[in-house]
């Protein structure tokens, strides 16, 4: 009940922060436009709570439904507008100031995303060094040529400094048929030259990108054997033994270098018996036990019933801090900003050309999920969340689709191109086409959060 209550308020803390956001975007340019704003709420449907403040005693109110906002400004298209209010009507504007005020909402949203981030790079984002761990012998990463003890250095030449870098920088290379690593090899002098190794990435299948690609292709950690921090009562690792301290180094008689190697090892085998190879004190002991068989993701795996950590000494060798000034920050999160748009935008277009599944469109209850996880990490995962939230809002409010702010862009550049407005007949058109286009993604978002949920 707790762990429900704090992704509720996670969720709604995430959601009214991005959406005050942006339809302060669209009020402050209105302003700036002379337009008469009426009202500013956060929510939709019936008005619980209001205020009327400013010359122009604009309503700033709290609605039921808070799944979003609106900023209502003076427009004779949605009712009577007072003679003296007709110039700062918005439907009066000229068609730049109109683009103005619609496209200041998403980019409002887009800019609080570099803020966000160089936040966190101001104040310094932990990660680990991207040293491997040997790969399986008949992985992709085996073949290129990579073996325990290779760091990354950059990914089709572009720097990587931690794991996160090497996991973002392979998820943009999406598509591509293969990616030069380079590396450092284990034993390399110091300010050696990188050794490039070409890794193959086109015998990746859709469900891997949504998983784990980089241990599909057999690019690991090497974070040592994991330590087990806690085990829960009456679970499977309880029943067999297994206590906190132990450490695992083997599963089937398979070495593992990261709790994501035995995540994965237990994950593959529900309701079937494997063998950790555990040390504890100065001995050496197999423990058998079998996984519990759980629904994730539309898929049964396995759940040992334990919690792992990282060798606190591998930990700290490998420990990296990611940190800039201020000017440096910004730049940073400006890029980062650009890099998740560009590939928000790839993914879209992957997606409706049927090269990535519809799985990846989240509704609210995910989002809800997500939202609890990233605040119970910690304040700078959930500030990073709260930036990639973000985009995405910018990003799906540009889309050229009715009654979104993308779709007014379209009518209005249309508009630009005509040399007059577009007819009230093809505008109503269009809403009622947008909306059955929402109706729909919000039927599957919706259907998918279920299904990851039960």
């Amino acid at each position: 009940m707790i762990d429900l209550v704090y992704k509720v308020v996670a969720f709604l803390v995430t959601l009214g922060v991005l959406v005050i956001i942006h339809e302060l975007g669209h009020y402050i340019v209105a302003r700036w436009c002379g337009v008469r704003v009426v009202r500013f709420s956060v929510g939709f449907g019936r008005v619980i709570a209001s205020r009327r403040l400013g010359r122009d005693q604009t309503e700033w109110a709290l609605s039921a439904i808070p799944l979003g906002g609106y900023v209502k400004m003076a427009d004779e298209r949605e009712g009577a507008v007072a003679a003296s209010d007709l110039p700062r009507a918005f439907n009066r504007q000229s068609v730049g100031k109109r683009i103005a005020i619609v496209a200041a909402g998403p980019i409002a949203n887009l800019l609080l995303a570099v803020v966000l981030f160089a936040g966190t790079f101001l104040a310094g984002i932990p990660g680990y060094r991207a040293l491997l761990a040997d790969p399986p012998g008949a992985s992709a990463a085996y073949i290129a040529g990579i073996r325990g003890g290779d760091l990354v250095v950059a990914l089709d030449g572009v720097p990587v400094q931690t794991f996160q870098d090497l996991r973002w920088r392979l998820l943009e290379a999406q598509g591509k048929r293969n990616v030069e690593l380079a590396m450092s090899p284990s034993g390399a002098r110091e300010n050696a030259p990188p050794v490039i190794r070409v890794l193959a990435i086109d015998s990746l299948e859709p469900s891997d990108w949504e998983g784990n690609p980089l241990a599909t292709l057999g690019l690991k950690a090497d974070f040592g054997p994991p330590t087990i921090d806690a085990v829960i009562v009456d679970k499977p690792a309880a029943r067999a033994g297994l206590v906190r301290g132990d450490r695992i180094v083997s599963v089937d008689g398979v070495p593992v270098r990261s709790p994501a190697d035995v995540a994965a090892a237990t994950n593959a085998k529900p309701d079937q018996p494997i063998v950790f190879g555990v040390e504890r004190a100065e001995q050496k002991l197999n423990v058998t036990l079998t996984p519990e068989a759980a629904m994730q993701g539309g898929r049964s795996v396995g759940l040992a019933g334990l919690r792992l950590q990282i060798d606190p000494a591998a930990a700290q060798r490998l420990a990296l801090t990611v940190r800039y000034g201020v000017t440096d920050a910004l730049i940073q999160g400006a890029r980062k900003t650009w890099e998740l748009s560009i590939f928000t935008l790839k993914m879209l277009g992957r997606i409706l050309v049927g090269d990535a599944s519809l799985k990846n469109i989240s509704g609210p209850l995910t989002l809800a999920d997500f939202a609890g996880q990233s605040a119970q990490a910690g304040t700078l995962v959930f500030v990073g969340y709260l930036a990639l939230i973000s985009i995405s809002l910018g990003i799906l409010n540009l889309l050229p689709v009715p009654l979104l702010d993308g779709g007014h862009l379209l009518y209005y550049f249309a508009e630009v191109i005509k040399g007059s407005p577009v007819s009230d007949r093809a505008f109503e058109v269009g809403q009622r086409i947008g909306m059955a286009m929402l109706a729909v993604l919000m039927a599957l978002a919706i259907f998918n959060d279920f299904s990851r949920l039960f």
